[in-house]
């Protein structure tokens, strides 16, 4: 997500980074080339423009703090503007109050359908992890596309506890009157409603969702943009605004090749919130936009919270606490090794948890050296399946003998068990100077 002015911001910073004076030549030259990017991600002309002036006026003749370097400087207020561009200050996540009807709406092909499926279940998962069960119900007025309303109840079918319901009526306007009905008597919590969508807006379209807006008088008008679009979702989205209104958006599509553009212009140009993404094809693959740590992850910063969220979520507490244990011992064992492995793949490819980490939109991690290293840790994970219980827990005893079986065992060769060895040494010297540091606060929770 955003890879694109990642990378961009990376190697325009990086060639001032730890500058001690800057000219306002050299202010000039850097702008110019953030225009440059931002312009390349598809970000609106008029938008660059009052980007740019803004970090401009704010750098060019004021006193930096005794604490900063000019670069870093110039780098926090960069920081600050995307931060405002994007929606301001992290604040509480956004959750559905209870009970809501939730109108969703968009284009066809905009990833609607999709997006309620996944809206759903995170706020069902969400619900689960506090020992609480959420009563979603899920519905469609979409009479226009084949298939809408059958991959609405499959995808309710993977949501846990959720609930799904066909209406009779085939009127959009009549079919919502009656999901409204179905939806009080049954005392859900939330009703997610997918409406039609069309290849373009039309006057037919925004009249019946103006209807269907007066009928059920729902507390969230959501909606949903492909990201793939660019400076056209915003045409959309104020066609949208200006007919029915909407009160936040998901932005659909952000694991393509998009740029990014819409994403950065949206929340300032029609002063709304972004409140969802989706990174990924599977249910669970949506995530709350959170304007400062994007920004960071945009300026090479990272976002080691979400990272650490994510591995909250996904990890479960005792494999937390077994590598805490083995961490503070101060000693690892190949098994440990091949445990961290497997949590890493619960949280993602290595090119995912990559863009978490500070640097890891630096130019000089190309894609083909995130490759390699997936590839390593592949054959690391067959290499130590390979071993025995003796081997995993004292690989002292690998001599070569025993190297030569489990690589016939592993599909690998030998080179590749001492690479493993090697990188498990490091591994072990990096544990060492945790536990002689203390671990960072806040990893295990």
């Amino acid at each position: 997500m955003f890879d694109f002015l990642s990378n961009k911001f990376s190697s325009i910073f990086s060639k001032i980074t730890g500058k001690g004076k800057l000219t306002e030549s050299d202010i000039d030259q850097v702008l110019d080339q953030v225009k440059d990017a931002l312009i390349e991600a598809d970000v609106p002309l008029a938008l660059v423009q009052t980007f740019c002036d803004d970090i401009k006026k704010e750098v060019v003749g004021q006193k930096v703090l005794a604490s900063l370097k000019p670069s870093e400087h110039l780098i926090k207020v960069v920081h600050d503007r995307l931060k405002a561009f994007l929606g301001g200050q992290d604040s509480v996540p956004f959750t559905f109050q209870l009970p809501s009807i939730v109108m969703v709406m968009g284009l066809q092909g905009s990833g609607k359908t999709t997006s309620i499926g996944k809206m759903a279940y995170l706020t069902s998962s969400e619900a689960k992890a506090k020992g609480k069960d959420r009563r979603i119900l899920m519905a469609s007025v979409d009479f226009y596309r084949p298939a809408a309303v059958d991959q609405l109840e499959i995808l309710c079918q993977q949501v846990p506890g959720a609930t799904f319901y066909r209406a009779q009526s085939t009127d959009p306007v009549q079919a919502a009157k009656e999901i409204m009905a179905f939806y009080q008597k049954g005392l859900f919590e939330l009703l997610f409603l997918d409406t039609a969508g069309r290849l373009h807006v039309d006057e037919q379209m925004l009249d019946e969702l103006k209807q269907i807006n007066a009928a059920l008088k729902p507390k969230y008008k959501m909606l949903v943009l492909d990201a793939m679009t660019g400076q056209e979702s915003l045409a959309v989205a104020e066609q949208f605004n200006k007919a029915v209104g909407f009160d936040m958006a998901v932005l659909t599509k952000m694991d393509s090749n998009s740029r990014a553009g819409a994403a950065f212009a949206f929340r300032y140009a029609l002063k709304k919130p972004i409140v969802f993404v989706g990174s990924g094809e599977k249910i669970a693959d949506l995530e709350r936009l959170y304007p400062e740590r994007l920004a960071g992850r945009i300026l090479g910063m990272g976002d080691i919270t979400s990272l650490i969220e994510r591995a909250n979520e996904k990890i479960k507490q005792s494999e937390q606490e077994s590598l805490e244990k083995a961490i503070n011992k101060g000693q690892l064992s190949l098994q440990d090794f091949a445990d961290q492995l497997k949590m890493m793949q619960k949280l993602g490819s290595l090119s995912q948890i990559v863009k978490y980490m500070p640097g890891g939109s630096n130019p000089a991690l190309s894609p083909e050296m995130i490759q390699k290293g997936e590839v390593e840790l592949k054959k690391f994970g067959a290499i130590i399946s390979s071993m025995t219980h003796k081997e995993r827990i004292m690989p002292k005893v690998l001599d070569a003998s025993r190297k030569k079986r489990v690589a016939a065992g592993a599909g690998v060769t030998v080179a590749d068990i001492n690479l493993l060895l090697e990188r498990f040494e490091q591994s072990q010297q990096y544990v060492k100077l945790l536990k002689k540091f203390g671990r960072f606060p806040g990893v295990f929770k």
